[in-house]
């Protein structure tokens, strides 16, 4: 299996195949509109007009598995985006990315690319000590750790790359620069 031969739900219902998306470098990210990281919204929206045009998607998938921070409709998380933070790309169907539920897509990129920790610095710290009060092991496995974390697929369809929710976007954004 490989990354073009997975499917995701858009919002609208409609079946997305990443197919569509062959030749360019997809950002995936799990996203939630009530959580400290929800600003990392605006970054990605930055990219997302910067790079466009040079062959750049996202794929913006809410979920609500961490923290019930992602609560409402699919119908309110776009228009929650779309107007605070005049998010352009597009967004799937409100969807677990952890437990049996998963969707695919995110299950193989989970398998192609683990956690690797969440850096230095106090978010990082943060993070990991909430975590352990969660998932003693978090650090061996490589389940979501929480919103917005998100791999990057070079124009191959390979899944070249992995930031926790942690990682500074400017990191993020010249990853992704550097693939166009």
């Amino acid at each position: 299996m490989t990354f073009y031969d997975l499917k995701v739900t858009a919002a609208s219902g409609e079946e997305v195949s990443m197919k569509e998306y062959e030749g360019k470098v997809v950002l995936v990210v799990n996203t939630a509109t009530g959580c400290g990281f929800t600003p990392h919204y605006k970054d990605i929206e930055e990219m997302y007009e910067k790079y466009h045009d040079r062959g750049f998607e996202v794929i913006d998938v809410p979920c609500n598995q961490f923290a019930g921070q992602t609560p409402g409709t699919d119908e309110e998380i776009h228009e929650f985006c779309s107007l605070k933070y005049k998010t352009q790309f597009p967004q799937m169907k409100k969807s677990d990315v952890n437990g049996e539920n998963a969707i695919e897509l995110f299950k193989y990129l989970k398998s192609q690319k683990g956690f690797e920790g969440f850096g230095k610095g106090p978010k990082a710290l943060a993070m990991s000590a909430m975590l352990k009060t969660i998932d003693k092991d978090y650090k061996n496995n490589s389940e979501i750790k929480w919103n917005f974390t998100k791999f990057v697929i070079d124009r191959s369809g390979n899944v070249v790359a992995r930031f926790e929710p942690t990682e500074k976007m400017d990191r993020v954004d010249k990853f992704v620069e550097s693939l166009l």
